[in-house]
């Protein structure tokens, strides 16, 4: 077995404590970064994000720190076309994307994997909370031992060869053992290095300048209620998304929440909590790692959104589950109400704490 492996390095707590573990464990490493876009001269992030130049810096001061060669990937027009571009058309259809998940299969993996090959490496490994499991014959995502901090809900489009090639260091290890590794490496200053939480390209995690920058501008259109009366008026139905109760600049006597955007018709519907309720959802672009295993046994959790927990779920056969291919659409039933759930997020399958499959809420 390869003992070359091609790290991605954030310059954060997370990526530099897979490479200490990594290295324990006798590989050799080769590190890098990639530059995805150019940040906006008006930002102040908190904390720098994954493609700041001081996030570039204190990668390649890591790297330099432990001893392997590091290499800055420039990803800019790919992130561009097919992470950013699909943020903003999705936003332009009422839908409230996830971009860290394209970036993920089509960037973090899709590139990495091709860089793996250029530096000599049989293998990737990332900081993020995940492991890899074997199931009849089919490679999974297995859900972290960090429960609080799994991130498979991110990486559910990552097919098996992504995962074959892949290793998660921090799987099975706990944040709070993260920081104490980098503190008993020397790394106080990172060991209390706080993380960011904001969409990386976006500047102060301002959406709605961002869109309006690039050629999304709604005009005002009318707030309704579920009934259809006229409440009001909005700010265009990009400035949105599902289950948002604050800022919507209209008093109406008791809280109210976005239930429903209408892109077609600029219409925002208002409607109280309970209205936010549901029993099933669609989801499109479906892929199922193991269609047979689903068949036989058809109870699963589904996840709506990374901060909420898995629900019992079932996924319904009679839309022809057994002439399934890649893009499917399947409808998804929750054995108890679920709230919020909101289009053009991702909706992610377990079984047995694998990710067996996922799907874009529609």
């Amino acid at each position: 077995m390869s003992k070359r492996v091609l790290i991605g390095m954030s310059g954060g707590i997370d990526s530099t404590v897979a490479a200490i573990l990594l290295q324990e464990q006798g590989y050799e490493l080769v590190g890098a970064t990639f530059r995805t876009f150019d940040p906006s001269p008006i930002a102040h992030h908190a904390t720098p994000n994954c493609a700041s130049e001081q996030s570039i810096l204190d990668a390649q001061h890591m790297a330099a720190a432990l001893g392997f060669e590091h290499h800055i990937l420039d990803f800019r027009d790919t992130f561009r076309e097919e992470v950013i571009g699909n943020f903003i058309s999705e936003y332009a259809c009422g839908h409230t994307p996830n971009p860290c998940v394209l970036c993920n299969s089509h960037i973090k993996w899709g590139k990495l994997m091709r860089a793996a090959d250029l530096f000599g490496c049989d293998y990737i490994a990332t900081g993020h909370y995940a492991q890899i499991a074997e199931h009849r014959g089919h490679t999974y995502l297995k859900t972290a031992v960090d429960t609080k901090k799994d991130q498979t809900y991110f990486l559910w489009m990552l097919t098996e060869e992504n995962l074959r090639r892949t290793i998660f260091p921090l799987g099975g290890v706990t944040k709070a053992e993260v920081r104490q590794i980098a503190l008993n490496q020397g790394f106080e200053a990172l060991s209390k290095k706080e993380e960011s939480q904001d969409i990386c390209f976006i500047p102060n995690n301002d959406y709605r300048t961002f869109l309006a920058q690039h050629g999304v501008c709604v005009p005002q259109g009318e707030y309704i209620d579920t009934a259809g009366k006229i409440l009001g008026m909005h700010q265009g139905f990009c400035h949105y998304t599902i289950g948002q109760r604050k800022g919507l600049g209209i008093a109406l006597g008791s809280p109210k929440f976005v239930t429903k955007i209408d892109a077609e018709n600029n219409r925002v519907t208002l409607g109280n909590r309970e209205d936010l309720l549901t029993t099933e959802a669609t989801i499109a672009d479906v892929r199922i790692r193991d269609i047979e295993w689903l068949n036989k046994s058809p109870e699963l959790q589904a996840r709506i959104r990374y901060k909420s927990p898995a629900v019992e779920a079932q996924i319904n056969f009679e839309l022809g589950i057994k002439n399934y291919e890649l893009n499917s659409e399947f409808k998804i039933t929750f054995n108890n109400p679920v709230w919020g759930v909101t289009p053009g997020q991702s909706l992610v399958l377990y079984k047995d704490n694998l990710v067996i499959g996922g799907g874009i809420i529609q």
